[in-house]
């Protein structure tokens, strides 16, 4: 490989061209993710030991002990003059190979995401569970630690995190935030989350429902009183609890669904999609707040019913991603092509003049 970068200097390249990971793998040269896109940062590939040698110096003996007992390794990174990370290192073909995600410093808030106001509203709930869902990579975790720091920031009590990696770091403000790191602080999101529960917590935050275990102690939780906040791995709301419920066996999917019909408070569903004008990405979103018609879908396992609630529930802050992409493509925001293939109906997206519905949805 030509030159002689350290890690920290791939970092630092990756943040100043705009990117949100760097990827480390053998007979490829290092890449950022820029935009939605694979950029290489070299032209000459980086050998088994070259990429070895740039991962192992950002771990510890006890992190390198782990992820040879392991085979795979998530933590956090801070690295200097380039910022935060979070880190996976992952064996390939018997080689070591890694991604590298930014965490910016600052906490963002909701409305600079690019949300509408009902998500905001959703961080003054006092219980039941909200779920902030989509698949990798687009912007989940941002969304949920915007939505701590504006419930850190507007009432006073107690917040738990359970993280595996700490990403966003808080400070107590008008609540104390308390973040536990798996494998740090906690042996298991499960095990972690059943302690929180004595822990006089106000609201509890798992950074991922990723098995059964963890998913039935966060819905008692969320039955108790708390406040539970989650993210999930799906693509739209109806995907969501769908999920939730065939992650259980046959025989307790009943009790399941009864639970989820009682504790599910609203479900955000999101997507990144890459600017028309090429600046950077924009968020679209589906919101499904859970009112008396939508218990009923669930404990009757209507599922395909929930759209069409959505549709008819605007009034209450609630859309669809078709509502959603219909105004990003009106505003300019996206190309009709991306919309047509994200959207759930793609004739909603047959060419028409877009210019009367700028802020029709919204307002």
């Amino acid at each position: 490989m030509s030159g002689a970068k350290d890690i920290t200097a791939y970092l630092r390249e990756t943040i100043e061209r705009g990117g949100s990971d760097l990827h480390l793998s053998v007979d490829a040269p290092p890449a950022a993710r820029i935009n939605g896109s694979l950029v290489p940062l070299e032209e000459e590939p980086l050998s088994a030991a070259e990429c070895k040698d740039l991962i192992f110096s950002t771990l510890s003996e006890s992190q390198r002990a782990k992820l040879e007992e392991d085979w795979e390794l998530d933590f956090a990174l801070t690295a200097r003059s380039a910022g935060r990370f979070r880190g996976n290192v992952h064996y390939t073909s018997a080689h070591v190979e890694a991604t590298f995600r930014h965490i910016p410093t600052e906490i963002p808030e909701l409305a600079g995401l690019g949300h509408q106001p009902v998500v905001e509203e959703l961080c003054s709930l006092r219980s039941g569970l909200v779920l902030v869902t989509g698949v990798s990579g687009t912007g989940k975790s941002t969304t949920l630690a915007g939505m701590i720091r504006r419930i850190a920031e507007t009432r006073p009590g107690v917040i738990i995190t359970i993280e595996d990696p700490v990403e966003f770091v808080f400070p107590h403000m008008a609540s104390l935030v308390k973040q536990r790191e798996v494998g740090r602080d906690t042996k298991s999101f499960a095990r972690a989350l059943r302690q929180a529960i004595r822990q006089d917590p106000d609201v509890i935050v798992v950074s991922e429902l990723r098995d059964l275990e963890t998913i039935q102690i966060a819905l008692t939780a969320a039955e108790t009183g708390h406040l539970v906040l989650g993210t999930l791995h799906t693509v739209d709301a109806p995907q969501s609890i769908d999920r939730l419920v065939d992650v259980f066996p046959p025989s307790q999917q009943q009790q399941i669904i009864a639970q989820l019909s009682n504790v599910l408070q609203a479900i955000v569903s999101q997507r990144l999609l890459p600017r028309a004008d090429g600046a950077g990405r924009a968020l679209a979103t589906e919101v499904l707040k859970v009112n008396y018609g939508v218990r009923a879908c669930i404990r009757d396992r209507k599922v395909e019913q929930i759209v069409g609630l959505m549709e008819v529930g605007r009034k209450e802050g609630m859309h669809t991603i078709d509502d959603s992409l219909e105004f990003l493509l009106a505003n300019g925001l996206i190309s009709r092509d991306l919309a047509t293939h994200h959207a759930r109906d793609p004739e909603r997206f047959i060419p028409h003049d877009t210019e009367s519905k700028k802020k029709s949805i919204w307002t």
